[in-house]
């Protein structure tokens, strides 16, 4: 890769394995990881663990602040990888006011396999019922987003390799 601080956001919805793909791309770069799911104030983590999906409003506050964090690592000079649903394009447009050049690599899986995942996970607050709403709000990357599609249910070692060999080809 590029000297250069690189900025990426692995996003899908729940279940996809943001986190898991996210800690070892940010390993592999020597970069800082961001836990997006911990910057949701407590209000959206209380309505998530209800069941009821976040509006666009109760989003915007916590994309405000994942923003400037990516903002204060660029500012730093340091490499990031946020883990972050980043569901839509209008929400990766705020995740880019702190990095204008962000990368975006998407997990994108069938909802059987993201169910069965769900179902398996514990001690996380979003529910497996929010799945469908999250499936229903995702807009896939367009083109001019610099976005690398990864299926979702493959190893994660083969993820990593995957984004950092896409993410080093010259965009189309």
């Amino acid at each position: 890769m590029s000297t250069a601080p690189l900025a990426v956001v692995v996003m899908g919805v729940c279940g996809c394995g943001k986190s898991t793909v996210g800690e070892r791309l940010a390993r592999e770069l020597g970069a800082l990881f961001i836990e997006g799911d911990a910057f949701h104030p407590p209000a959206n983590v209380a309505r998530m663990a209800a069941g009821i999906a976040l509006t666009d409003a109760d989003r915007q506050g916590w994309l405000e602040a994942l923003a400037a964090q990516l903002a204060d690592a660029r500012r730093a000079g340091r490499s990031v990888v946020l883990a972050c649903s980043a569901l839509k394009r209008r929400y990766r447009d705020v995740l880019r006011l702190g990095a204008p050049d962000l990368r975006v690599v998407h997990l994108a899986g069938d909802r059987a396999m993201l169910a069965a995942r769900l179902a398996a996970r514990q001690g996380h607050y979003m529910p497996a019922s929010l799945l469908d709403s999250q499936l229903a709000t995702l807009e896939t990357p367009d083109p001019d987003e610099r976005a690398v599609t990864l299926d979702a249910g493959a190893p994660t070692d083969t993820l990593v390799q995957s984004a950092l060999t896409q993410m080093q080809a010259p965009p189309p």
